[in-house]
C-alpha cells in the first residue's frame, strides 16, 4: 500500500551479527538461526568459561545495554559478586527523531495483556511547550504513565516532545525504583519545563 498523508518517513532494517566466521561451533558456543549467541540471564554461553555481550546476543540493542552487560559480568567474575546481573526489564530507550521520543517499561497493551485491563490505570497529556508559545508552528508533546493497580506503581512511561530524551534519563530510575503515581504527585514540580507534567498529570483523573 501507498501512503501517501505523511511527509516524512522512518525505515529501520535492523542488522545480522557478524559471527558466521568466528568458529564458535568448534568452541561448543551455540547460536540461533540467526547468529545471535545464545547466553543465560548471567551472559553464560553453551560453553564453559566463555560469556557474550552486547549486540551479538540479540537482545536489546543499544551501546549502553552492552556496557552494563560487561560491567555487571566483571563484577561478578572479578569481584566475586556471584548473583550480579544485568536486568533487561525496564531498559530505557529513545528514538533521536524530530521530535523525539522515549520510552521505559510496558506499553499499555503489553500492560494490559500481563495484568489485566482491569488491573491498570493509564494517564495522558497533551500540550505545547512554552518554547513554541510565540512560534507560529506549535509541535505537541504527548505523554502517557501506565500504573498497576492498586498501588498504581508506574510500570510504563512514555514521552514524544521537544526534550524527552533528556528528561526520559531521570525518569527511567523511578520506574526501575517502582515508583508509584502518588509519589510521583507529592514531587514538586519544577516550573517552567515539560517534564513538571509527568509530577502534575491530571492530578489523580485518569483519562
Amino acid at each position: 500500500a501507498v501512503v501517501s498523508t505523511q511527509s516524512t518517513g522512518m525505515f529501520a532494517i535492523g542488522r545480522h551479527p557478524n559471527t558466521k566466521t568466528l568458529g564458535l561451533d568448534k568452541a561448543g558456543v551455540d547460536m540461533d538461526s540467526r547468529g545471535n549467541i545464545l547466553v543465560d540471564e548471567y551472559q553464560q554461553t553453551s560453553a564453559d568459561h566463555v560469556y557474550a555481550v552486547g549486540d551479538v546476543c540479540g537482545k536489546a540493542l543499544l551501546t549502553p545495554v552492552a556496557i552494563a552487560a560487561g560491567r555487571h559480568l566483571s563484577h561478578r567474575i572479578f569481584n566475586n559478586e556471584a548473583d550480579r546481573k544485568l536486568n533487561y526489564k525496564n531498559i530505557p530507550t529513545v528514538v533521536f527523531s524530530h521530535p523525539p521520543i522515549g520510552t521505559v517499561g510496558l506499553t499499555q497493551a503489553e500492560a494490559e495483556e500481563k495484568y489485566g485491563a482491569e488491573n491498570i490505570k493509564i494517564y495522558q497529556s497533551k500540550f505545547t511547550n512554552m518554547y513554541f508559545a510565540m512560534t507560529s508552528r506549535k509541535p505537541k508533546t504527548y505523554m502517557k504513565l501506565i500504573c498497576k493497580l492498586p498501588e498504581e506503581q508506574i510500570v510504563g512511561l512514555h514521552v514524544m516532545g521537544l526534550g524527552a530524551d533528556e528528561m526520559l534519563q531521570g525518569f527511567s530510575v523511578a520506574v526501575v525504583a517502582g515508583a508509584t503515581k502518588k509519589q510521583f504527585d507529592s514531587t514538586v514540580a519544577i516550573h517552567p519545563t515539560s517534564a513538571e507534567e509527568f509530577v502534575t498529570m491530571n492530578w489523580g483523573m485518569s483519562v
